[in-house]
């Protein structure tokens, strides 16, 4: 109990908030209509046992009217009471069957699309994506490969919650429809003396407890497996699309051995995880197939001395049987559905502590240097009594103040290492961990990191991100592209491809700084974002920013003396061994 509650709490916080949701009628109407026909199968599976009950007594007395009747028309009146026939009920089950499917599949695509929404929107917001990438992606946190968590898991959980959630009620349903049955059925039987009417009621329960325990104690590890198997064929996916994504770099450093190496031991994670699997689903089945086998033989051998004793015609004999198939079956739902419930559990528990990371990440976006953020300001940036610390806590500037006037541009410099993408980051209002005050300055602001961001899609929506493309027109992009030395890519606006792997890198920089030309920020900041280019292509670029840009106040961290010269005045971030590093003037810049 102390870990079903928990799991329980769990799943019902992860699934209830749509039926609370704008769509929640749709969603109370479609699974409302779900129950109702499923509820009807188990009204055809009563109606189908009482057929069988009159057909096989038919078959015993070689009665070929009633054996025609039941199978093509219904029987009553004289025959013996009305009795549908078979071919009418085939054609209800069928009817049911198939728009119970359709309306179950129905509600899982709604379901799924609101849930991904809803991931979607709380992941992003206050960019605690951004958060949990740098505190909670390392294995065994819960927050890796939130990608799989969104695609794969949130398609799995509804799927499941379904089919398990509603087999659960039909189940219920029919161990209510069918126990009556039964008990009427089985009559009385005498052990030891003692008389235990409904004896096959109690033979079916007690067979349905035994396979239950059995089977909970042969999979129970099943659970953890699931989970850690998903998160292993998420750690082999990745790999392979690093690989995917990195083919040139791998190409130029002849890595493919390294890499081979590297992902074929992903793999065998897979391979261990899932050889454990093979051998607790070995016995699971071991179990499972033979309960389910003594299921189908063990109500006629309980049930066969009423029979051959005359007390029981054969179709009672058939009825009893069903009914008992149907009653042990109701109650051995645990057993049937050990293997699905295990690897449910291990989505909702992924899926749980997924969101949780995603709220922890939420709460924690008023810590970190802009957590005392003011109101923009139109002279210009400020930072006050700034402390920027690494993930595990490591100073790396302590107490400094800076300020950035509007018109003026500055470069950062510093050693490796030594903190000034951080800086930007703080400075860009991302970066968690830390204090201080930041001060924002009015207008559009633009970061270019040393590695710009290519979207998927066009090279038109490429160009314009993160602005929508339609704020732009052709000739504003050609200009664009052109004066950043694109030129020849001019004529492929509306091509759809992947532009991160067709680009250079120094390409993707110079499409970096046609963004700039084209959004026409009022600040920009470049994280050495020309320092793929050779120096003169650098130096020309900075010129056409300071030509086309000459109201944007423009923020560089740059090493080489060429950058430098297009800034006044110059920073330096100083840090002595590992002690936290610190602000200062500098006269030039760094070489």
């Amino acid at each position: 109990m102390r870990t079903i509650v928990p799991f329980l709490k769990d799943a019902w916080s992860l699934a209830q908030p749509y039926f609370r949701s704008e769509e929640k009628w749709t969603a109370w109407l479609l699974l409302l209509a779900i129950i109702a026909m499923n509820l009807a199968m188990v009204g055809m599976d009563v109606v189908l046992n009482f057929w069988n009950g009159a057909f096989y007594d038919a078959l015993q007395n070689k009665d070929w009217r009633s054996f025609v009747d039941l199978l093509f028309f219904y029987r009553s009146g004289a025959h013996g009471g009305f009795m549908p026939g078979f071919s009418g009920i085939a054609a209800v089950y069928i009817l049911i069957s198939v728009y119970t499917t359709y309306i179950t599949q129905w509600l899982q695509i709604r379901w799924r699309r609101w849930l991904t929404g809803r991931y979607l929107t709380e992941w992003l917001a206050d960019r605690a994506y951004y958060r949990i990438s740098l505190t909670g992606g390392k294995s065994g946190t819960g927050t890796d490969n939130p990608d799989q968590r969104i695609a794969d898991d949130l398609r799995s959980f509804v799927g499941d919650t379904l089919s398990l959630g509603i087999g659960l009620l039909s189940n219920i349903v029919e161990l209510a429809s069918f126990i009556g049955i039964l008990w009427g059925l089985s009559g009385a039987a005498r052990l030891f003396g003692i008389h235990i009417p409904g004896y096959m009621v109690w033979v079916a329960l007690i067979y349905a407890v035994i396979g239950t325990w059995l089977t909970h104690l042969v999979g129970r590890p099943l659970a953890r497996l699931s989970f850690l198997q998903q998160r292993y064929e998420a750690d082999f996916r990745f790999s392979l699309v690093r690989l995917r994504e990195n083919v040139e770099g791998v190409a130029l450093y002849g890595g493919e051995a390294e890499e081979r190496g590297g992902i074929t031991a992903r793999f065998g994670g897979v391979m261990t995880n899932w050889w454990a699997i093979m051998q607790r689903t070995k016995l699971l089945n071991v179990l499972t197939s033979g309960y389910q086998q003594v299921a189908v033989v063990f109500p006629f051998i309980v049930a066969a001395p009423r029979y051959f004793s005359g007390q029981m015609a054969l179709g009672g004999l058939t009825r009893t049987a069903s009914a008992f198939g149907q009653v042990q079956g109701a109650m051995s739902w645990f057993v049937s559905s050990y293997a699905s419930l295990a690897a449910y559990w291990a989505t909702v528990e992924r899926l749980a502590t997924f969101h949780r990371a995603i709220v922890a990440a939420r709460a924690a976006s008023g810590e970190g240097v802009a957590a005392g953020a003011a109101a923009p300001s139109a002279e210009g940036l400020s930072l006050a009594d700034a402390t920027i610390t690494l993930p595990d806590g490591a100073p790396l500037l302590a107490q400094q103040s800076l300020t950035l006037n509007r018109g003026e541009s500055v470069v950062i410099g510093g050693r490796s290492g030594s903190g000034k993408s951080t800086l930007f980051r703080a400075i860009a209002g991302i970066w968690p961990f830390g204090s201080g005050t930041l001060t924002p300055p009015a207008g559009r602001r633009l970061f270019l990191p040393q590695r710009p961001y290519i979207p998927l899609g066009t090279l038109r929506h490429a160009i314009a991100y993160p602005e929508a493309e339609s704020g732009f027109d052709d000739a504003s992009m050609i200009a664009a592209l052109t004066a950043s030395g694109l030129g020849s890519f001019a004529g492929r606006l509306d091509e759809d491809a992947n532009w991160a792997q067709t680009l250079s890198g120094g390409e993707q920089q110079r499409l970096a700084i046609a963004r700039a030309l084209l959004i026409k920020p009022d600040w920009l900041f470049l994280d050495e974002a020309t320092a793929s280019l050779d120096p003169e292509s650098e130096r020309a670029l900075y010129l056409l920013l300071k030509r086309e840009l000459p109201a944007t106040t423009i923020v560089s961290i740059a090493h080489r003396e060429s950058v430098a010269a297009f800034h006044d005045p110059h920073l330096r971030i100083e840090r002595p061994g590992e002690a936290p590093g610190r602000l200062a003037e500098a006269a030039t810049a760094e070489g």
